[in-house]
C-alpha cells in the first residue's frame, strides 16, 4: 500500500490499519479446530527448499493447522526406508516431484487417502509418479513424465461447461510465466464460496494439456492459456477436487515459485483447500486483500 499526501505518523497508522483489515478475514476463530498437516518434499524439479517454508508459513499463519515436514532422501539415494506415518495427520500436502517411493510408502499412502485422509497436490506434485496408477487417480490429471493419451483425456472448459478431450498428444506443457486471470466455475463449493468470479493471479506457470483418469473430478476454477504467451488456446483447469475412496483431494496447479506463492489468491485457496481436504468444510473467510478481476495482490 502506498500512502501519499499525509503526515508520516498518519501514514504509518493508515498502513497499520490496512494490514489489520487484511488479516482480519482469516484470523483464527477462538477455539477453532487445528488440523495436523504433513508437507512432503525432498525432491522436485522446482525449488522446494524455498517453497516448502512458504507453504508451511501460509498454513500455520491462518490458525487452522499445525504443520510438520517429511523430507525424503535426495535423488539417487535409497528411498526404501522413507515411510512417513501418514495416518498421524489429517491432511498431506505434496511439494514432491521426484523418484518413486518404495512399495511400503506407496501402499500406506493409498490406504491413508482411500480411508478418509486428506491430500493436497501443489503445482509440480502433479508431475510426479506417472506410473503409479492410484496416484494418477488421486490427482485426476497430471503432466510430463511418460504421460500421454494412454493416461486419459485432457480437461477443457468449452461452451460453458467442462468437457473431456481425448485427442492424442502429450500430457503437460506451459508457456511463458505471466500473470493471468482465474475464473471460478463452481462458486458454491466450500473452497471457492465467496471468492470473486474472476481474479488475477500473480506471475506463474500456467499448466496446460494435463491428462489423467479424471475420475470423480470437479473443476473449481480455470484460466485461459493464451497462445500469445505460448499457451494452448484453451481454458485450463487450475483448481480441482477429486474424491478417492473416502478421501478428499484438493489439486492446485498454481505455485511455481516465491512470486506465485506470494499471491493472496494462491495463499487463500491453498489455506481453504487444505482445510476442506482435512475436514470437508471451510471455516475461513475471504481476506480483504484478495485479488480483484483486474488487480494482482501479493503479500
Amino acid at each position: 500500500m502506498t500512502v501519499t499526501g499525509v503526515e508520516p505518523v498518519l501514514a504509518m497508522r493508515l498502513r497499520s490499519l490496512f494490514l489489520v483489515l487484511a488479516m482480519a478475514a482469516w484470523a483464527p476463530l477462538p477455539g477453532a479446530t487445528k488440523y495436523k498437516v504433513m508437507i512432503v518434499d525432498g525432491q522436485n524439479n522446482h525449488a522446494w527448499r524455498e517453497t516448502t517454508p512458504l507453504i508451511r508459513r501460509a498454513l500455520a499463519s491462518c490458525g487452522r493447522f499445525t504443520v510438520d515436514v517429511a523430507t525424503s532422501p535426495e535423488k539417487g539415494a535409497d528411498l526404501s526406508g522413507f515411510l512417513p506415518k501418514f495416518s498421524d495427520y489429517d491432511v498431506v500436502v505434496s511439494n514432491y516431484n521426484g523418484e518413486s517411493w518404495g512399495a511400503a510408502a506407496k501402499a500406506a499412502f493409498e490406504e491413508y487417502v482411500s480411508e478418509g485422509g486428506g491430500f493436497v497436490s501443489v503445482h509440480a506434485a502433479d508431475n510426479a509418479f506417472p506410473k503409479w496408477d492410484a496416484y494418477n487417480r488421486m490427482i485426476g490429471i497430471g503432466g510430463w513424465g511418460s504421460r500421454d493419451a494412454r493416461w486419459g483425456p485432457k480437461v477443457r472448459f468449452r461452451g460453458g461447461r467442462i468437457v473431456w478431450d481425448a485427442s492424442p498428444g502429450r500430457a503437460g506443457h506451459h508457456g511463458q510465466k505471466h500473470a493471468f486471470q482465474v475464473i471460478v466455475r463452481e462458486p458454491a463449493h466450500p473452497i471457492t464460496a465467496g471468492l470473486p468470479e474472476k481474479w488475477m493471479h500473480a506471475e506463474d506457470e500456467l499448466y496446460d494439456s494435463l491428462r489423467g483418469p479424471v475420475e470423480n473430478l470437479t473443476v473449481l476454477a480455470t484460466a485461459y492459456s493464451d497462445p500469445a504467451t505460448g499457451g494452448s488456446g484453451e481454458h485450463e483447469p487450475v483448481l480441482m477436487t477429486i474424491e478417492y475412496g473416502n478421501g478428499r483431494v484438493f489439486h492446485t496447479t498454481l505455485g511455481h515459485d516465491e512470486i506465485a506463492m506470494g499471491c493472496a489468491g494462491f495463499l487463500t485457496t491453498l489455506q481453504r483447500g487444505t482445510e476442506w481436504a482435512a475436514s470437508g468444510k471451510v471455516t475461513q473467510g475471504v481476506p480483504s486483500d484478495f485479488p480483484t478481476e483486474d488487480q494482482v495482490r501479493v503479500r
